[in-house]
């Protein structure tokens, strides 16, 4: 598979990589046999970026992907996990639900200060049982997941203190990369104007269906010579399963216009030959600032199903005519949209 370097770094990583947030249970019990398989066959698929995060089952995926690559020749990989949460144990019936099934026995404390990133990492080496961790991404900061009262006392902490922690990480050799990982636009341009982030994590906003990033977070990527990795690709299921009843958009149950939209993307991909996944896909790497397109999953066969989807193959015209359907995120107010 081929590979593309993130941002300014001798770090390089698969075009298409695995998201293990799945591995952690999110919607669905993933049990430890189908992890392994599941991360087996993005092995075989030529994959050899991996993306994990405290947060997925609540240290439960950290743990699985460990235990896969620990046997794997160090060199042959790349491993990112993320910061902000720290987990602390609590009693079995404690346990919130953050849509995990069966997650271990933890709750999350965020925090984005010098001193939390430190243990975040310390924490996360423990879970994985690895001595390396090439990219950290910091995990949800933004007004998305905390809202704007709270967003605006993490965002103090990170610009203050955690973005030292990060590159006292990189300067030392701890780590290769650092930057976001997030499910909005605007929280990356606050910070990418004010830091030199290598790479950002931008889940849903950069799709076939979604274009919030193109207007300014393109542009001030290329500027800074900061790589995106892009995330949930299928924007949480409509662009895979196509407009069906019960349908999901940005993690819920998806309206009539984003159906219709969708119904018309589909329309388009029909008249291709092709399902609409391979070009949802596909687009992201149309752009240089792509580095890779993150793909999650919990079963083998829907890993590999994806992936025979790669052998289509589309122009710049292809894409452009989805065009007419592809719409922008609102902008946000002051509640959180998605803890």
């Amino acid at each position: 598979m081929q590979t593309r370097r993130i941002g300014r770094t001798d770090l390089s990583v698969t075009e298409f990589s695995f998201g293990a947030a799945g591995l952690g249970g999110l919607y669905r019990e993933c049990t430890g046999d189908s992890a392994i398989a599941t991360l087996d066959a993005a092995w075989q698929s030529g994959m050899r970026y991996f993306d994990v995060a405290p947060f997925y089952g609540l240290g439960l995926a950290e743990r699985r992907v460990g235990d896969f690559l620990r046997d794997k020749p160090r060199d042959q990989f790349v491993l990112s996990t993320k910061v902000g949460r720290l987990l602390h144990p609590v009693p079995e019936d404690k346990v919130p639900d953050y849509s995990y099934v069966n997650p271990l026995n933890f709750d999350v404390t965020y925090d984005y200060s010098y001193d939390g990133i430190m243990r975040s990492v310390e924490f996360s080496y423990a879970r994985l049982g690895l001595n390396r961790i090439d990219i950290l991404y910091v995990h949800d900061i933004g007004v998305y997941t905390h809202g704007a009262a709270r967003n605006a006392v993490y965002l103090r902490q990170l610009l203050e203190g955690g973005l030292k922690a990060l590159e006292a990480l990189k300067s030392s050799g701890t780590i290769a990369a650092y930057g976001l990982g997030v499910n909005e636009v605007p929280v990356c341009l606050d910070v990418l104007r004010q830091a030199d982030l290598d790479c950002i994590l931008l889940a849903g906003r950069y799709t076939l269906l979604d274009r919030s990033a193109v207007a300014e977070l393109l542009p001030l990527c290329e500027k800074k010579q900061t790589s995106l990795v892009v995330g949930g690709v299928f924007n949480s299921g409509i662009l895979a399963t196509g407009p069906v009843e019960g349908a999901h958009f940005d993690y819920m149950p998806a309206t009539d216009d984003i159906r219709q939209k969708v119904a018309a993307m589909d329309a388009v991909a029909r008249g291709m030959n092709v399902p609409l996944a391979a070009p949802a896909m596909q687009f992201p790497l149309a752009s240089q600032q792509v580095a890779s397109v993150l793909l999650g999953t919990a079963k083998p066969q829907s890993l590999a199903r994806n992936m025979a989807l790669v052998e289509h193959r589309f122009s710049a015209a292809d894409f452009a005519a989805f065009e007419p359907f592809t719409l922008v995120a609102p902008e946000l107010g002051d509640a959180p949209v998605r803890v």
